[in-house]
Parts: structure tokens; C-alpha cells; sequence
């Protein structure tokens, strides 16, 4: 049935892209010995057909939409058609580039770290959301908590971590719970790609760091900010807080150095964090997860206390 297969990607990190996109998975098929046409035909025909896309297929009287391939084994794209006319060339854009003021919303100013400050309450034991690596979902765990001067804090030896969401369109209170599995040792990160309302999210080992990394997403009016070790990283993304508006090299060049940075000088053991942190404000993939809203059972679809 390979009329009805098609090939798709999601959420793949900047860096990944340059290594190849639809064309890599063409590869990796063949290379399993699955026949070339049909390959092509799940890459290249049916997605058209399915969604009556308006794209030439190389046929008599269509529009010469269409890539040149190095061969048929690694897919290495040399040039890309598009009715016609050469639009890309050995990995570079011929595409005009135009500047257009970014669509965007920040509707907030900079955060104080006494704000993140978590009450403890009569019962030391509290709900934890467990980070899974590579996965979207999360494990709830009740943890005895760590409470210095009447505040809960975090635990780096249990690698029991603060998570904090700020909604980026009005002004709230920051919500606040506790994150296992990030296992960072110093600093913070933080995030406006927060599936899928899309407000800030961080991870961090204290409330200054926490602070800190969500401020620099906010002055930037979106991003992905590493705070620590005496250094403050920062991707913008400008574009509704969410996409760049830099080239491809460029923003892969800086996605691999933050992202460097986050495992190799704070500490995180997993192999994305920052994917791994955009969907733990994802209530609707279970089990816990935290919203500008409060803490969220994906079990009982209810917001519960920690």
C-alpha cells in the first residue's frame, strides 16, 4: 500500500536539518532495500495527491517543480525547482531575502526571583514530574521534600530540580513545581517553544539562575536561553517566539553551541533538554505536566496541588 505512505518529520533540531530532511529518509529506505520507486513515490507523488497540492510531479504540462539529486543512494540535493525557476543551488537559497517586521507578542516585563519562591506546606511530601529521555510523556513520583526556612528548594543530589511556567501574554503569577531528570548541576534554561500555548518554560537549580534565563527570553521576545558557569546564552526567536529569521547555518551554528553548552557545562544528561523541556508544559500527553495555570494530571485531566 504504498499509495498511502508518506515520508514527514517532526520537531527536528536545526543542526539535524542540515544533515538532511526527506531526502535523508529516501536514503535510510534504500539502504534498508525497500525499492526505489516506491521510496519516491512515498517522498515525492503522494504527498501531493493527498493534499491536492498544486506542485508539478514531472509530468507533461506541469510546472517544473522538482529537485536535482547527486544520485539515488545518498539523495544529496544540488538544485531545487520551483515552476521553473533554480531557487536553491548547493545548499544555499536564491530566494530574495525581504525584511518584514516580525509578528510577535510579549505582553510582559522582566521577573523578580522572589516571585519563584515555593511555600511549603503541612505535608513535606510533594507531586514530581520525572522527565523521560527522548520521550514526550513524564512519570509522576512523590518526593519528600527539600525545605529550607519554610520554602521548598531543589535538590541537586536528587537531581530534584524547579520548573516554571510564565505566561508571555499577560501579566500572572509564575507557576511553579518541582522536575526530575534534567540533571543539571548549576544554572538554568529556558524556552518560549512550549507546545502548545507557547509560553515560557524553565528548568533550574535556583531562582536567580530561573530568573535570569526566562529574563532573557523575554528581552529578546523569544528563545532559548542557558544561564551559568558565569556565562548567559541566548538564540532569539523573534518570530512569534518561535522561529528565527536567519539562515539555516546560522541558527544551526548557535542551536549546537547552546545546546552544547546546557549538557557539557550544567549538566544535563538528556540527549535534547531543550526538546525535552518544550513539551513539559504539554498537558494533553500524560502524566504530569505544568501550565501558567498550575500543576496537571493527565490521568485524572484535572490541575492538582503539588
Amino acid at each position: 500500500n504504498f499509495e498511502n505512505i508518506m515520508f514527514c518529520s517532526d520537531d527536528k533540531h536545526p543542526d539535524s536539518l542540515l544533515e538532511g530532511h526527506i531526502n535523508q529518509l529516501c536514503a535510510r529506505a534504500v539502504a534498508k532495500g525497500i525499492n526505489l520507486f516506491k521510496v519516491l513515490q512515498a517522498a515525492c507523488i503522494n504527498p501531493v495527491q493527498h493534499y491536492k497540492m498544486k506542485v508539478g510531479m514531472l509530468r507533461e504540462g506541469d510546472t517544473a517543480d522538482m529537485v536535482v539529486v547527486k544520485d539515488l543512494t545518498n539523495f544529496e540535493v544540488l538544485q531545487t525547482y520551483i515552476d521553473g525557476k533554480l531557487v536553491a543551488e548547493n545548499g544555499r537559497s536564491n530566494i530574495p531575502h525581504h525584511n518584514y517586521r516580525a509578528i510577535n507578542r510579549f505582553d510582559i516585563g522582566n521577573i523578580d526571583a522572589t516571585s519563584l519562591k515555593y511555600t511549603a506546606g503541612e505535608n513535606p511530601q510533594i507531586q514530581v514530574i520525572a522527565a523521560l529521555d527522548g520521550q514526550l510523556i513524564t512519570e509522576k513520583i512523590l518526593y519528600t521534600s527539600n525545605i529550607e526556612n519554610g520554602e521548598v528548594v531543589t535538590n541537586i543530589l536528587d537531581d530534584v530540580l524547579k520548573i516554571v511556567v510564565v505566561n508571555r501574554y499577560k501579566k500572572a503569577p509564575p507557576a511553579i513545581a518541582f522536575i526530575k531528570n534534567f540533571g543539571l548541576t548549576e544554572g538554568a534554561i529556558a524556552s518560549s517553544v512550549a507546545h502548545d500555548s507557547h509560553n515560557i518554560v524553565a528548568v533550574g537549580t535556583d531562582d536567580k539562575s530561573i530568573a535570569n534565563a526566562i529574563n532573557k527570553v523575554i528581552q529578546h521576545r523569544g528563545g532559548l536561553s542557558a544561564v551559568g558557569k558565569g556565562r548567559e546564552l541566548i538564540l532569539p526567536l523573534p518570530v512569534a517566539g518561535l522561529m528565527s529569521n536567519e539562515d539555516a547555518y546560522t541558527i544551526a551554528d548557535a542551536y549546537t553551541q547552546i545546546d552544547k553548552f546546557v549538557k557539557e557545562e550544567l549538566g544535563s544528561m538528556l540527549r535534547a533538554p531543550f526538546m525535552t523541556l518544550s513539551f513539559m508544559a504539554l498537558l494533553v500527553i500524560p502524566h504530569l505536566k505544568l501550565s501558567d495555570l498550575g500543576l496537571f494530571d493527565g490521568d485524572s485531566f484535572t490541575f492538582v496541588s503539588s
